[in-house]
């Protein structure tokens, strides 16, 4: 069954707030009824990403705003939120770095797996997770609004809805201290293969790692798994491919899949609003301590019901527009009408939302209703 998807395009060519990329926002949100899925005094989480230290292009604060006080016009109570992915109270710096704060976002700003990552509950998923941790702020809310920024990412070649629900909405390790993000990035839960013949002892892994578990010591690469969390980041950058994730790519996206549908299901049904914004695509994940030229040019914004039809709608754009000068895709000789991600993450990006779709989770196909400066001005009346 078709979806609809509303759409904001990120081009304005008239001098006047109202028909800016905010107030177009707006006016995709004054055509969701809240209250359909909020009911009175409900905690809403609104799940973002809150960045990294060199990541600056994630969603701006005040599109998170806009969020917040629709959810308080229904009469819900909202909290800002995402997991820890480097050190908690760390993390919580980022983010007020980032200008996400309770003065700029006009709600609580919490980690929902709290601030040492371990706050979760378990919930079963599928043949290759067969459980997953949910981080419980997410977990307890009745209902939720996911706002994600669309980019590439190193293990799904896409970063959307659905990677933000598999990767973002479950806790960064469980109540032992393992790792259980690890249990999506390695097999298993395996470890790290370094490779010390392919090894130029560079130091890159050493210093992209956000919790301090690799150092060179004694011209050695040497992994501390007790701290480790799996995250990948290491293998991202060693270019000399001496640092091996056990994963297939296969295995990774349907893993991802698994843990996106695990947290869905903590929900009842249509009680989760999907918000991806196509604006300054990066190559990379957020989580990586850097941001580079967009792959392409801002596209807008999407709002729907659906996580998978709201994904497939945003790489469909992102592959149909024409890629950037001075990006990465420039880099690759990526030419317009290519598959834009997967020339540049080297990841098949549509593996992780068929296997979202193939788990129920939504459909593939969907309509686009465009906002126009016609709607805008209409709204503003009334």
């Amino acid at each position: 069954m078709t979806k609809k998807i509303y759409f904001a395009d990120a081009r304005v060519k008239s001098y006047d707030f109202k028909y800016s990329f905010v107030a177009k926002f707006e006016q995709i949100l004054n055509m969701i009824d809240f209250k359909e899925f909020i009911n009175e005094k409900d905690y809403v989480a609104v799940k973002t990403h809150f960045g990294s230290y060199g990541a600056h292009r994630i969603v701006r604060p005040i599109f998170l705003k806009k969020v917040v006080d629709k959810v308080k016009e229904a009469g819900g109570k909202p909290f800002v939120t995402d997991t820890v992915r480097i050190p908690g109270l760390e993390y919580l710096d980022v983010a007020n770095m980032e200008g996400i704060n309770h003065l700029s976002v006009g709600a609580p700003v919490i980690l929902a797996d709290g601030i040492f990552g371990q706050d979760q509950v378990k919930v079963k998923s599928g043949p290759i997770l067969k459980e997953i941790g949910v981080a419980s702020a997410i977990y307890h809310a009745p209902a939720m609004i996911v706002v994600s920024h669309c980019k590439g990412h190193v293990g799904s070649g896409f970063g959307g809805a659905i990677k933000n629900l598999g990767m973002g909405g479950i806790s960064c390790k469980d109540t032992c201290g393992e790792a259980e993000r690890g249990r999506i990035h390695f097999e298993e839960n395996k470890h790290l293969n370094w490779l010390d013949d392919k090894c130029i002892r560079c130091g890159q892994c050493v210093d992209v790692c956000p919790h301090g578990a690799i150092k060179l010591m004694n011209d050695c690469i040497v992994i501390d798994k007790s701290i480790c969390v799996k995250c990948g980041r290491c293998s991202r950058v060693c270019e000399a491919k001496a640092l091996i994730v056990p994963i297939t790519e296969e295995g990774f996206q349907a893993g991802l899949a698994e843990s996106a549908h695990a947290v869905v299901s903590t929900f009842e049904k249509g009680r989760i609003l999907y918000i991806n914004f196509i604006t300054e695509v990066q190559p990379e994940c957020d989580c990586m301590p850097m941001a580079d030229t967009p792959l392409v040019q801002d596209q807008g914004v999407l709002v729907s019901f659906d996580p998978v039809a709201i994904d497939q709608a945003a790489i469909d754009m992102i592959n149909s527009a024409a890629p950037l000068a001075q990006s990465k895709a420039a880099d690759k000789n990526v030419k317009k009408g290519d598959n834009i991600l997967k020339a540049v993450t080297g990841k098949n990006a549509q593996l992780h939302i068929d296997a979202a779709c193939k788990l129920g989770m939504g459909t593939k196909e969907y309509e686009l209703i465009t906002i126009t400066e016609k709607d805008v001005s209409e709204g503003e009346g009334e």
